[in-house]
């Protein structure tokens, strides 16, 4: 025997189902759009990159103010940005600020490395520009940011 079936039973159907389904969606794609985790990971990385100019740049300084002189290293006035990596300013400039005057050089997010201060690449530029004022620029910058500190 068959079991009876019986119309007035309420359930859904599946056109409904498919329709919410695709509502459903539609609203996360909405959600995605408007959240965009890669925005937001470009915006963290830029922030780091921020704070990480300027921590080296206050090294440089507190150096100066202690000592009178910059860094051995630091580019003479006027001279083209160098790289803070053990191939660029050097190692005695990392030795003579590390780590008395910053506890480790920081890095950029995304293209710099740090071992010791034999073994590094900051990912950072440093300048002394025309006016003995000291540079630090992230070249790595995302979204079209500039992030440079001059002190």
């Amino acid at each position: 025997m068959l079991p009876k079936i019986n119309r007035g039973e309420k359930g859904f159907t599946l056109i409904e189902i498919l329709v919410v389904i695709g509502i459903l969606a539609i609203l996360l794609t909405i959600v995605l759009v408007a959240v965009n985790p890669g925005r937001n990971t470009q915006d963290a990385r830029n922030t780091k990159r921020r704070s990480d100019v300027l921590n080296i740049l206050n090294a440089v300084n507190q150096y100066y103010v202690a000592t009178g002189n910059f860094p051995t290293g630091t580019p003479a006035d006027a001279a083209p940005a160098v790289a803070v990596s053990d191939a660029g300013v050097g190692v005695a400039f990392c030795n003579q600020l590390v780590p008395t005057y910053i506890a480790e050089l920081p890095v950029d997010p995304q293209v710099g490395s740090w071992t010791d201060c034999s073994n590094y690449d900051t990912g950072y530029t440093l300048q002394q520009t025309a006016a003995s004022r000291i540079r630090v620029t992230a070249p790595s910058a995302e979204a079209g940011a500039t992030i440079s500190a001059t002190r």
